[in-house]
């Protein structure tokens, strides 16, 4: 192992790969499985956005860019934050790259030192603490649990902030929860973070298009503007749009923070693919009424999901408030006995006997830093959630 560094020893593999890796070896051998295990909306991406994306290969726009993003394109960014966050924003105060993973990845890298803290609401999406140990910092885990709605409370935000901590990290809505932090709860957060001046906010928004029962969206710079000078805002096109593949995230924050940013990309991946960004462009310019029909559709299948996984013997699933998620606890069903003579002990156990025994491939909730649950995404056909979920009720009828 001398050959690998460090810091590529401080993380490790995505927890998520073995059960993506059964459930492709068992579809390539034949058998009926159904992956309810990814993250992307099963929607096509807008015929506007691809017309946009076709005329821009026509017209030669496939060049170097800017690192951080074309001119019309920071422009959409930071018309889109005005629009629809409230926050008072220029093309100079934001930045493109390729995902939002890598907008994460280049603020903690460009900021983070070892012996540094980054504070994170568990459950979590499995690469905020592997891009902080990569880094050379330390996660420090918040549990929030289902008793508090899958949320951090304010006070331990408080309890787990140190002279040390240099970001606290937010997901809403949450993968893998779907739990949204209201305008109300996200003030209250705030307040501790008034007290510490030293804390900046990486706050992840990529799926704020999708909250649901009538919510209304909130991120924390736009309920205090106080924090402004210290919050990183992250977004992209890949879910509300449908555009996974394209590979475009983008951000508003501080500006000495953006300036970092471009002299890290700028040694990395330079800019992001010149034909996403024209793309992107149309798809934060162009219409956005089709986003009221993937709502419903998402809505409606959260419903069923939710209702028929409370049916089921052993699980206890709350109706999450946005995203395309749902994370059950299974717990009940630990230290028992599959129909086929299984021993389920962990939650990853549960999820790969269910993928053996039902072919329903799902992700275990240790994955995501709070065991004893598992995450289903009903970014899937009606038919095919109701099929699986039918399959889950059958599997844990069975389990003694």
């Amino acid at each position: 192992m001398g050959f690998y560094s460090e810091a590529l020893l401080r993380v490790a593999p995505s927890q998520t790969v073995a059960i993506s890796q059964k459930a492709r070896e068992m579809a390539r051998q034949g058998r009926d499985v159904i992956a309810l295990s990814a993250g992307e909306p099963d929607f096509d991406t807008p015929d506007n956005v691809k017309r946009a994306a076709i005329a821009a290969i026509e017209a030669g726009k496939t060049k170097y860019t800017n690192v951080d993003g074309i001119p019309e394109l920071k422009e959409a960014v930071a018309e889109k934050f005005r629009r629809d966050n409230g926050l008072d924003v220029t093309a100079a105060d934001c930045f493109v790259g390729s995902g939002g993973k890598q907008i994460i990845f280049n603020a903690l890298m460009a900021t983070l030192n070892p012996g540094d803290e980054v504070v994170i609401p568990a459950p979590f999406w499995v690469s905020y603490p592997e891009i902080v140990r990569l880094a050379g910092a330390e996660p420090v885990f918040v549990p929030a649990g289902a008793q508090t709605g899958f949320k951090m409370s304010p006070e331990a935000l408080r309890a787990a902030i140190t002279p040390r901590t240099k970001w606290l990290m937010l997901n809403s809505p949450s993968n893998p929860s779907g739990a949204a932090y209201s305008a109300k709860a996200l003030a209250g957060l705030a307040e501790v973070l008034l007290d510490h001046p030293h804390v900046h906010v990486l706050t992840d928004d990529i799926y704020e298009p999708l909250v649901y029962d009538g919510r209304s969206f909130a991120t924390i710079a736009q309920v205090e503007p106080r924090l402004a000078g210290r919050t990183l805002t992250m977004n992209g096109v890949s879910k509300s749009h449908s555009m996974t593949g394209w590979r475009i995230g983008y951000c508003t924050g501080p500006r000495e923070l953006l300036a970092a940013m471009v002299k890290l990309q700028s040694q990395s991946t330079t800019n992001p693919c010149s034909i996403s960004q024209w793309a992107a462009v149309e798809a934060l310019n162009g219409p956005q009424d089709f986003l009221v029909e993937w709502r419903k559709v998402f809505q409606d299948r959260r419903d069923l999901v939710v209702d028929r996984l409370n049916a089921a013997n052993g699980i206890d699933c709350l109706t999450p408030e946005g995203a395309f998620y749902v994370f059950p606890s299974c717990a009940a069903l630990l230290g028992k006995v599959t129909a086929k003579g299984t021993r389920i002990e962990t939650d990853e156990d549960f999820v790969m006997a269910l993928l053996e025994e039902t072919g329903v491939a799902l992700v275990h909730g240790s994955a995501f830093g709070l065991p004893g649950h598992f995450r289903l995404s009903y970014a899937a056909a009606t038919e095919q959630l109701a099929e699986a979920t039918a399959r889950i009720f059958a599997f844990c009828e069975g389990v003694r």
